[in-house]
């Protein structure tokens, strides 16, 4: 789907249009913790040009709200694990834009490899490069602000991801050669598309086969996938232009594949060190048309059940998203705020390398875990959960859904504690 990437600037709020949604202790070299100076994170707070901001973030209020912070310290910084971004085109200004963003926030020099694998002819139908560059950037930013120390690799193709099938088979080259090539266990994807530009015989086809990946990879291989839920609300694009929002309820693919942890979005407020967060309005969520309950969904109480109707709910997990409470990420030469579910999905990916790191090996398919997580009395330690907010989306007069108790179709099962959360997870695929 045309995903939206949205940066918050001051005075402008900048919508680039995506053709998918579209920013103490180290470790040695065994990936356990060994002591280092205390120098790391001195750089508190936003730059000069959006320090008059109060809701602007800064990677080490990032690493506090979600609990990183403590994990960061004992030195669980991502050391010796992998990310995978994958993204049409890239960014030019990639390795500048970087050295900016750690000389400002005194992080370590960031593990980056962008690689172009694909003999393909280069097609950007609507001219998308500039919001690609700019997908590109933050996805790397904010990975590397919670998981410093892990490597990332920025597997890009020349082809435009937009609606429907466009786009998706180079994509899914790009998925085998990451398996094939054992580039990472950890693979996150700031784009999708809408269910309603599926519905054809080449869409189901082409679904079906990235979904044979992702079962194969996930259950077999070790692999995680975090997918952004879109940011149109509970409804998304009707067409393959991406020219009309629909007026009814849908869901998007990758995020609506079971094999995927699917990523809502939050807006973030820090007072004084205190955050809180209610659901993003923007944030994509609701149920499946062509996928059904998962066995771990099942695990919900009755009562949430009955609106699934035997359907994939989407998000399972969340974090924030609203572009006006993101993190301050540097793109082509500007400091900016940006989100979208574009931000959240790098989020989970930076919070599963530090996993990983502890695990001291690839966990993989974190759903099941993740939900039975949330039958236990160690919930409401491991997620922080979002019970204010909807998704509606008044402008298509689509009726979204309620953060509630729980899950819900806005925010999944919450935000992430990770220096709780990463333990049960531990324990739970032990």
């Amino acid at each position: 789907m045309k995903r939206t990437l949205r940066l918050f600037v001051p005075l402008l709020l900048i919508m680039l249009m995506l053709p998918s949604c579209g920013p103490v202790f180290a470790v040695g070299t065994d990936g356990q913790p060994t002591p280092k100076a205390t120098s790391a994170s001195k750089a508190t707070t936003c730059p000069a040009s959006l320090r008059q901001l109060p809701t602007c973030l800064t990677p080490e209020a990032m690493r506090q709200a979600y609990g990183i912070q403590p994990l960061y310290q004992k030195g669980f910084t991502g050391k010796g694990q992998t990310i995978v971004d994958i993204v049409s085109f890239g960014s030019p200004t990639l390795q500048e834009d970087m050295a900016v963003f750690d000389k400002t926030f005194n992080l370590p020099a960031v593990n980056l490899q962008e690689i172009s694998p694909l003999n393909t002819p280069e097609s950007d139908p609507h001219h998308d490069k500039s919001g690609w560059a700019a997908e590109t950037t933050l996805d790397v930013q904010i990975i590397h602000a919670l998981a410093p120390d892990a490597k990332i690799v920025v597997l890009i193709s020349p082809v435009a991801e937009t609606e429907g099938t466009v786009g998706l088979p180079e994509f899914r080259q790009l998925e085998q050669y990451t398996i094939d090539h054992k580039l990472g266990n950890i693979v996150s994807h700031s784009w999708g598309a809408s269910e309603l530009t599926f519905k054809d015989k080449k869409g189901q086809d082409e679904l079906k086969l990235w979904n044979q990946l992702l079962e194969t990879a996930t259950t077999r291989q070790g692999m995680t996938y975090f997918s952004s839920s879109g940011d149109n609300g509970a409804t998304d694009y009707a067409d393959l232009d991406a020219k009309k929002i629909a007026n009814v309820p849908t869901t998007s693919f990758a995020a609506d594949s079971p094999w995927v942890t699917s990523v809502g979005g939050t807006s973030m407020v820090n007072s004084n060190g205190t955050f809180k967060e209610i659901a993003w309005a923007g944030s994509g969520g609701g149920f499946s048309s062509f996928y059904a309950t998962p066995a771990y969904q099942k695990l919900l109480p009755a009562s949430t059940l009955e609106q699934f109707k035997g359907r994939r709910g989407v998000p399972d997990v969340s974090a924030v998203a609203d572009p006006f409470t993101g993190m301050a990420v540097y793109i082509g030469g500007s400091w900016t705020q940006a989100g979208g579910t574009s931000a959240s999905s790098p989020v989970w990916s930076a919070i599963m390398a530090l996993a990983n790191q502890m695990a001291g090996r690839p966990l993989g398919f974190i759903n099941p875990a993740l939900y039975k997580i949330a039958t236990t009395g160690t919930y409401h330690q491991a997620f922080n959960d979002v019970t204010v907010g909807n998704n509606d989306n008044p402008a298509a007069k689509v009726k979204g859904f309620a953060a509630t108790s729980g899950w819900d179709a806005v925010t999944g099962l919450g935000t992430p504690n990770a220096q709780y959360l990463i333990p049960a997870l531990i324990k739970e695929m032990s």
